[in-house]
């Protein structure tokens, strides 16, 4: 295991520099304006930071990323928690949970524009909309997997509904929502570009549409690595941590068991 992590800290200095190095290998060897290479790339991208452009619509896109992640996770745990204690519930909202799973991401995002107008509420609504059903499926199963002997424990010394969450239902569902959280960040963030070059004027989305209009593809690059480098920091220094809590939680309720 140790050697396996070892492996996973370094694999970034290892397979970053040499996808650089082969991305640059081919871009001069075509010699194409439709695959600039890497120095026009970062060309790109410093006169973006340098007019202030990527700061603004990096911000921008972020935001709409951090309120929509928030709502998505708060409404899926809620109505999953609620699917995977309660039958009825359950039995009552799996059809309509499955249709919004099956329902495109594109086609939500139309309707809740045609519906609603431009408007940044319906932006925001369409990432909502698309992510609940899947935070609600982990988190279904996660409190369907809750165990009845903790339970018993928790009614024997009379918990009240604020310590049996705390004490017994969240370190249990943890892992159910660092799997909700890692996917739901992988796919909201994608929803919300698309959402911006349907319909928004201002965000990353909207810079690569502007961009793809005049064939532009080293913007286009420069701004979609921006925003890939700032959701690894995330991952690197926010969700991996919180992975491996867990995981650390999960080893000790096998030791345990």
């Amino acid at each position: 295991m140790n050697r396996v992590a070892a492996l996973q800290r370094w694999a970034c200095w290892i397979t970053l520099p040499l996808a650089l190095a082969v991305w640059a290998a081919i871009a001069l060897l075509l010699d194409s304006p439709l695959l600039p290479t890497p120095g026009a790339v970062l060309d790109s991208l410093w006169s973006a930071w340098q007019s202030g452009d990527l700061l603004q619509h990096l911000g921008v896109t972020l935001r709409r990323v951090a309120v929509a992640f928030a709502l998505a996770m708060l409404l899926g745990a809620m109505l999953g928690i609620w699917m995977g204690r309660s039958p009825v519930a359950n039995a009552l909202l799996d059809p309509l949970l499955v249709l919004f799973l099956n329902l495109p991401a594109l086609v939500v995002i139309i309707l809740l524009y045609v519906w609603f107008g431009l408007v940044e509420a319906a932006a925001v609504l369409a990432v909502v909309v698309n992510k609940v059903p899947n935070v609600a499926v982990t988190l279904r199963e996660g409190a369907r997997s809750l165990d009845p002997k903790l339970e018993q424990m928790a009614q024997v010394y009379r918990f009240t509904r604020l310590q049996r969450l705390r004490e017994v239902w969240l370190p249990q569902l943890f892992p159910y929502f660092m799997a909700a959280t890692r996917g739901g960040l992988a796919l909201i963030w994608k929803i919300v570009l698309v959402v911006e070059l349907l319909g928004r004027s201002d965000g990353i989305g909207f810079q690569l549409h502007m961009a793809f209009q005049i064939f532009d593809v080293a913007t286009i690059l420069a701004y979609s690595l921006a925003f890939i480098a700032v959701v690894q920091l995330i991952e690197l220094l926010v969700l991996q941590p919180l992975e491996r809590r867990a995981g650390h939680w999960r080893q000790a309720g096998t030791a345990h068991a």
